[in-house]
Parts: structure tokens; C-alpha cells; sequence
């Protein structure tokens, strides 16, 4: 039976950090965020179907907080190294642009009353906006920035200690 991790075997072309996953790469923390705000959205909607107004309204300060740290993040440590690291202006300026209509999403959200009519299918559309900004993300972004040189430890380590600092703001 073969050994998933024979040391004498292995044929990298090159020595690379990026292939681990530590608590500081990077793309763990990013992806992790991800997973944490789709399961947010999930949640939502279970307390939309339940009208519990209350509950939603705590998660929506939720969710909010989170996307507007994890954009912050993104834009001021991690899209200016992938930039340098992958040579895909397209698909950063692409980024940018969902970034900012999140955020314009967020403050319409953000000066709504629950009881809005309109509260329940904004969030729901920032949701699907957010999802489908993952999906770039994951799917093109992140594979490109791993066959990269960027030093994901190195970024993840800076986005760490930044998200502190924002998270108690």
C-alpha cells in the first residue's frame, strides 16, 4: 500500500511554502472568512423564513462587520501583493470594482430599518453578490496567486494582526 507522504519521492520542481496550509497562509484565512460570512447568509435566510426580526438584525451587523473588515483586508494587504504576483489587472480591477459595490450594498443596509421592505431582498442581493465574488476569488484569483512566488505565510501573518486591530473597532 503506497504512503500518502513518502519523503523520497517527492517531485515538487521547486520548493514552495505555498502548499501548506498554516493558520497564517493567507489564502486559508481569506477562504476561511469566506466560509464564515456564506454560512452567515445561510443563516439569514432560515431567520427570514421564521420572521424573527430581532435575530436578524444582529447577524446582519454581523455580516456587515465582517465583509467590510475582509475587504479592507483585501484591498490594503492582499489584492496589492496578488497584483504583483499574477500580472492579471483585469481580473484585480474586476476585484475592486465587486468590492466597492458590495460596499455600497453595506451602507444601504446599514441605513435601513428591518422593518424595511426592501431590508430583506438587499441583504439577500448582497449575498448572492458576495457569493459570486467568492467564486471568482476562489476559482481564479487564489489558484493563480498559489503557482505564484507571493510569500502567502509572510501576507497571511500581516492579514492576521491587521483583521485584530479592525475586528476590536
Amino acid at each position: 500500500m503506497p504512503t500518502p507522504h513518502s519523503t523520497t519521492t517527492k517531485k515538487s520542481p521547486a520548493p514552495r511554502t505555498t502548499t501548506r496550509r498554516s493558520k497564517h497562509d493567507a489564502i486559508k484565512l481569506l477562504a476561511d472568512d469566506h466560509a464564515k460570512v456564506k454560512k452567515m447568509f445561510k443563516e439569514f435566510e432560515k431567520l427570514c423564513k421564521k420572521n424573527e426580526e430581532e435575530g436578524k438584525e444582529e447577524l446582519v451587523e454581523q455580516i456587515c462587520k465582517e465583509l467590510t473588515v475582509h475587504a479592507q483586508l483585501e484591498e490594503e494587504i492582499f489584492y496589492p501583493a496578488a497584483r504583483e504576483a499574477i500580472d492579471d489587472d483585469d481580473l484585480m480591477n474586476e476585484a475592486m470594482v465587486e468590492h466597492a459595490s458590495a460596499k455600497d450594498l453595506i451602507a444601504q443596509i446599514q441605513s435601513m430599518e428591518t422593518s424595511d421592505p426592501m431590508y430583506e431582498a438587499t441583504v439577500s442581493v448582497l449575498g448572492e453578490y458576495v457569493n459570486h465574488h467568492v467564486e471568482e476569488e476562489e476559482n481564479e484569483m487564489f489558484p493563480k496567486v498559489q503557482k505564484s512566488k507571493m510569500d502567502l505565510e509572510e501576507i497571511g501573518s500581516e492579514i492576521a494582526e491587521r483583521k485584530e486591530v479592525l475586528m476590536e473597532e
